[in-house]
C-alpha cells in the first residue's frame, strides 16, 4: 500500500480536532530532535518534524519512528516530515499553516562552534535571524502555540564565575554562540514585548550515541574504537584541558517539554552541575576500549600513551579554536526548584 498524502493546511480559522497536541520540531533529524520525538510520541503527541531538502538523506535517527507499529494511527504515521528551512520565510510560513502547533521546539542550527568561525555569516543567518523569521511566522499566523529556543551554554563565553546560571552575564567567544545570544534575547523581547509563551533552555553539553560524528565526544570514542580495532594512526585532539558539563541528550529532551508544561514562561540553565576535561573524557574512552591512557609533555607536545607505551592521543593545534571556552558548568538548581528536572 501507497503512503496516505500528508493532510492539506487547514483554513487559518479552522480549530483542528485532536486527542493530543501538535507538535512542529524544527531540527527533528538532530541528535535531540530524535530524543524529543520520542518523548513526545510517547505522550501521545501528533508531531511534525521540519527539515531541510538538504537534509532528506540524514533521517536515520528517526528510522524507527516514521509511521511503524504503534506510531502509526488510524489517519496515518504520528511523525510527518515536512520541508522547510530557518533561512527562507515562504518555507516556515507553509510548515506552520499546515501544522498549526500547540507547541514548537526551535531545535535547528548551525550547530558546531568551529564550523561557525569558518562560516559566521551561514551561522548568523540560521542560528539569529532564522529564529526572529519563526517568531514573526508565530505572530502573524495569530498561532497560540508556546514556543521553545535551543539555547547553548556556549552563551557564557569567557566566563567570570561558577556555576553559571539564568544570571549569569553572557560574554560569547564564537559567531555560533554570539548568534544564540542575539537567539536568545530576542525570544525575551518577544515573550515581553507581544505576551508569547516564549522560553530558552540553556542547555550545557549534551551527548549520546546519536551525537554528530564531528563532534569531540563522538570523535574519541569514534577514535578509541578503531584504535582498538587496529588502526595504527593516534587520534588528534585540540585543547585537552577545556572543561565542560556533560549530560545526556535523552534527559535533555524531557526538560525542553517541562519548559513548556510550566505555569509561567521562563528561561532555564539545564546542566549536571560538574565538569570533566577533554583529557579525562580521553581516559574513560580508552579506559572503556580497554587501553588505559598515561599522559608525557606539555601543550603541543603532550601525548597520550597506551600501557606498552604507543602514542594514542595527540594534540594538534589545527583543532585550537581562534578563541577559546576553557571551562563551563551550570547551575540548575531552578529548573529543579520549578519543574522537578534532575
Amino acid at each position: 500500500m501507497s503512503e496516505p498524502e500528508p493532510p492539506p493546511p487547514p483554513h487559518p480559522d479552522a480549530v483542528p480536532a485532536r486527542s493530543g497536541r501538535r507538535v512542529l520540531v524544527t531540527g527533528v533529524n538532530g541528535q535531540d530532535g530524535s530524543y524529543l520525538a520520542e518523548t513526545l510520541l510517547a505522550r501521545g503527541d501528533e508531531v511534525y518534524g521540519l527539515v531541510r531538502r538538504s537534509s532528506s538523506d540524514s533521517l536515520g535517527r528517526l528510522a524507527h519512528l516514521r509511521g511503524h507499529g504503534e506510531d502509526r494511527d488510524a489517519q496515518g504515521p504520528r511523525l510527518r516530515l515536512v520541508y522547510g528551512d530557518l533561512a527562507d520565510d515562504s518555507s516556515l510560513r507553509r510548515a506552520l499553516a499546515l501544522a498549526r502547533p500547540d507547541e514548537l521546539y526551535n531545535l535547528a542550527a548551525q550547530s558546531h562552534v568551529a564550523v561557525s568561525f569558518e562560516m559566521p555569516e551561514y551561522s548568523t543567518e540560521v542560528n539569529a535571524c532564522g529564529v526572529v523569521r519563526l517568531l514573526q511566522v508565530v505572530r502573524d499566523l495569530k498561532l497560540p502555540c508556546r514556543f521553545y529556543q535551543a539555547s547553548s551554554s556556549e552563551q557564557f563565553g569567557a566566563v567570570t564565575e561558577s556555576p553559571q546560571d539564568e544570571d549569569t552575564p553572557f560574554r560569547p567567544r564564537s559567531p555560533y554562540a554570539i548568534a544564540k545570544v542575539f537567539a536568545h534575547q530576542i525570544v525575551q523581547n518577544y515573550r515581553e514585548a507581544y505576551g508569547l509563551f516564549a522560553v530558552g533552555g540553556i542547555l550545557f553539553n549534551h551527548e549520546s550515541p546519536r551525537r554528530g560524528e564531528n563532534f569531540v565526544t563522538r570523535k574519541i570514542t569514534r577514535g578509541a574504537a578503531a584504535i582498538a580495532r587496529g588502526r595504527t594512526e593516534p587520534l588528534r585532539l585540540g585543547n585537552l584541558d577545556a572543561e565542560r558539563d556533560w549530560g545526556f541528550a535523552g534527559d535533555y529532551a524531557e526538560a525542553m517539554t517541562a519548559m513548556l508544561a510550566a505555569d509561567e514562561p521562563r528561561d532555564y540553565v539545564i546542566a549536571t552541575g560538574k565538569t570533566h576535561s577533554v583529557r579525562r573524557f580521553c581516559e574513560a574512552a580508552f579506559a572503556a576500549a580497554g587501553m588505559p591512557l598515561s599522559w608525557r609533555g606539555d601543550g603541543l607536545e603532550e601525548v597520550g600513551l597506551d600501557e606498552a607505551g604507543t602514542v594514542r592521543v595527540a594534540v594538534d593545534e589545527r583543532y585550537f579554536r581562534p578563541t577559546e571556552v576553557h571551562t563551563l558548568c551550570g547551575d540548575a538548581s531552578a529548573a529543579e526548584r520549578d519543574l522537578g528536572w534532575t
